[in-house]
């Protein structure tokens, strides 16, 4: 029960993942399709399996042995509707793999966000992925436990940073509680740890505090140490309107409009009493990285 088979390990959320995972004791097998900048990331106790989500067979040797996988899957910015996703059709293939090899319990990463669906007539094609994704986990039979977390700090610098810039998009109107990836792996260490029955598990995935888009990024520039930030705003009609010619720009506007109108509340207790709660502040984020 302590070999675990993480799929996504290398990207910005499963790394934490994978390396929290591996600190605690576990044996973790990443399916990476670049093997030679996997093993440079990560150390050894990190078994590298090359392969592709796309490959049966692939997937087939990958799983066997193990008891547990972790998903960290996502629709990239530069992806269409048409094309191949690792949370549609990799998903699809994936399940009956999983079954036929008996993996007791599957972890999957969601969001939050992907509650908008259908909210004030919003409908885009990528949420509408992460509800069948769910869905896909559940009919397959095999025990799961999905995680819906808020807006990761890491956001900040990987999405709202450009250069010295924190750019805005619009007026956010709900404040959002900024979680951490490393407690957000910690969260992911002991719900492997305590998940065991053949129950399906849900958490809402949380930080200790909320804010405001403009509030946060303002917190963030008062204490980041690297260099001097400033703040630059710009009317969501603006991003909308690119978004009509260009793929990155489509999928940051539908986001953007989904994470400012999303009216989130706290829902985290459950997760905190059950994973313990996140240590991380937004003001210790920023100053330390």
């Amino acid at each position: 029960m302590k070999r675990i088979a993480v799929i996504g390990a290398t990207g910005l959320l499963g790394k934490p993942v994978a390396l929290a995972l591996a600190k605690a004791g576990y044996e973790i097998t990443a399916l990476v399709r670049d093997p030679g900048p996997a093993r440079k990331t990560f150390p050894r106790e990190i078994k590298i399996f090359p392969g592709d989500m796309r490959n049966d067979s692939d997937l087939k040797k990958f799983l066997q042995g193990h008891d547990k996988v972790y998903l960290n899957l996502s629709v990239k910015q530069t992806e269409k509707k048409t094309d191949w996703h690792s949370e549609a059709q990799g998903l699809k293939t994936l399940m009956p793999i999983a079954q036929e090899v008996g993996i007791k319990r599957i972890f999957y990463l969601s969001s939050l966000i992907h509650r908008y669906q259908g909210m004030n007539g919003f409908d885009w094609w990528v949420l509408k992925i992460k509800t069948d994704a769910i869905r896909m986990i559940r009919e397959s039979g095999i025990p799961s436990t999905i995680f819906y977390p808020s807006t990761f700090m890491e956001a900040i610098t990987t999405q709202y940073m450009q250069g010295r810039r924190l750019m805005i998009a619009g007026r956010s109107k709900h404040k959002q509680y900024f979680i951490a990836a490393a407690d957000y792996a910690q969260q992911v260490v002991k719900a492997i740890e305590t998940n065991t029955g053949s129950d399906n598990k849900d958490y809402v995935i949380q930080g200790p505090d909320a804010y405001l888009t403009d509030e946060a990024l303002n917190l963030f520039k008062a204490n980041y140490k690297r260099t001097k930030l400033s703040i630059s705003s710009a009317p969501f009609s603006f991003v909308k309107l690119f978004g009509m010619f260009n793929q990155k720009m489509n999928y940051g506007s539908n986001i953007i409009k989904a994470l400012n109108n999303y009216p989130e509340q706290f829902e985290a207790e459950n997760t905190w009493t059950e994973l313990g709660k996140p240590q991380v502040t937004l003001k210790e984020f920023a100053s330390t990285i």
